[in-house]
């Protein structure tokens, strides 16, 4: 692993503010669609059902009466029935993702002064993260 480059701060510890994201490697959360990028979800999907089946007549009842998603379906001469799902629409998946925590503390490498922030949301971490560097330039500026 190549060593993290470091240069000496110029100002003392207190002077600093330090932006992270944290999530645990080994915890994972039930997801949306939108929140993992789905494919289905971002370009829609189809479902080939075989109607023929106990199971195909079970899920394309469940389809048309339960699901709550917008379709097209189609009859294939072979007996399949083809869903056609519109995007933007939670598939039937399960997804999975690693929750994250986006805080800002107090400090920096050197010394950590304590938590400042935790934002539930990641637009408003960067948000802060924003306003604080424009806060920087301005005060770089007037020297």
């Amino acid at each position: 692993m190549r060593p993290v480059f470091r240069p000496d701060p110029r100002g003392p510890v207190a002077a600093y503010q330090t932006y992270a994201i944290n999530s645990p490697a080994d915890v994972t959360i039930k997801a949306a669609c939108q929140q993992v990028s789905c494919e289905g979800w971002r370009l829609g999907w189809e479902s080939h059902i075989d109607e023929k089946t106990d199971l195909g007549k079970a899920q394309a009842e469940y389809i048309r009466h339960q699901s709550g998603r917008t379709f097209k379906e189609k009859r294939r001469p072979d007996g399949v029935t083809v869903f056609a799902f519109d995007s933007g629409q939670r598939c039937f998946r399960e997804h999975h993702t690693r929750p994250e925590t986006f805080f800002t503390r107090g400090g920096d490498w050197r010394r950590n002064l304590g938590l400042i922030r935790q934002h539930t949301r990641p637009i408003d971490w960067v948000e802060d993260f924003a306003e604080h560097q424009d806060r920087l330039n301005t005060a770089i500026k007037r020297g």
